[in-house]
């Protein structure tokens, strides 16, 4: 079979549609229409059902799929060997993580891993959970450090370490001698929160939503130093995991609180495609990173 026909059908098995797969490989309609129809001749089997616009896998086609996603991962992966072996320096490890990850995780990962790799180039994208599988989809990126988000069948999870979001306050703030804050007192505040697009707004919503508290005022930044930094000067209510306020809750500059009697907890994790083998140098940032999060609690 030919390869790139069975990366066309993988694309289009993802996206449903003969425009989108188009559109997203570069490639004519009729360009794409065509190599599905050779690929059906090719097989002896009728893989697509078409149902107006949309598009569906037949039994065949799934069975198909599976054997075409370990073929694309293995010449993936046969490619990034070679690359290795044939010229020096051309090695690279593509990475993606969220914000926090990127500022406070990978830093100190990257110190341990270079001197081991010092031939690899490095690349980081930041995104958050369902930008970083996106970017995992379409092999932009090797491996993501993010939050464990909306399970996508064709990616793989592999758990890191599990937080918990908490109060940050100023060391004058009220709250911060009244321990443990009573529910009553939580829609009265100002809150300084991460951004609305995040899976950790959302998980936030999600959690106060079933306290029955309402956050009545929030203040959305893109930044979590920005976020402590306002804090800091008691300009509101953080919510934050403490690992990101370590070094400010050690010094006092910052005290952490319990949401309430129930835990929000976040799982973090590298995630990468399903039945991929990593190279050695995946698997060492991999170990690196199990490393650094054992030291977060």
């Amino acid at each position: 079979m030919d390869s790139r026909r069975l990366q066309q059908f993988s694309v289009l098995a993802r996206t449903g549609s003969f425009t989108r797969t188009a559109r997203e490989l570069q490639l004519t309609q009729s360009g794409i229409s065509h190599s599905m129809k050779a690929l059906e001749t090719e097989t002896g089997c009728r893989l697509l059902d078409r149902l107006g616009k949309k598009v569906m896998l037949t039994p065949a086609g799934q069975h198909l799929l599976q054997h075409a996603q370990n073929i694309l991962a293995e010449m993936e992966a046969a490619q990034d060997t070679l690359a290795q072996w044939g010229r020096v320096g051309r090695s690279r490890l593509r990475l993606g993580a969220s914000a926090s990850a990127c500022q406070y995780l990978i830093p100190p990962v990257l110190r341990e891993f270079k001197p081991r790799f010092p031939d690899h180039a490095i690349t980081l994208e930041p995104g958050n959970p369902s930008e970083l599988a996106e970017a995992l989809m379409h092999r932009r990126i090797d491996l993501a450090l993010t939050l464990e988000g909306e399970r996508e069948p064709n990616l793989e999870f592999h758990p890191l370490f599990t937080d918990e979001l908490c109060f940050l306050v100023g060391p004058l703030h009220s709250w911060a001698k009244a321990r443990p804050v009573k529910p009553e007192e939580i829609p009265r505040q100002s809150y300084i929160l991460y951004s609305k697009r995040s899976l950790t707004f959302r998980l936030l919503e999600d959690y106060f939503r079933r306290e029955k508290v309402t956050l009545n005022t929030v203040i959305e930044l893109g930044s979590v130093e920005a976020i402590k930094e306002l804090v800091k000067l008691g300009l509101g209510v953080g919510i934050l995991a403490s690992w990101v306020a370590r070094r400010e809750i050690d010094d006092g500059s910052m005290i952490a609180l319990p949401l309430g009697r129930r835990k929000l907890t976040r799982r973090w994790g590298i995630l990468h495609w399903r039945g991929k083998r990593l190279n050695l140098a995946e698997e060492t940032f991999i170990g690196l990173c199990k490393s650094a999060s054992a030291l977060l609690g």
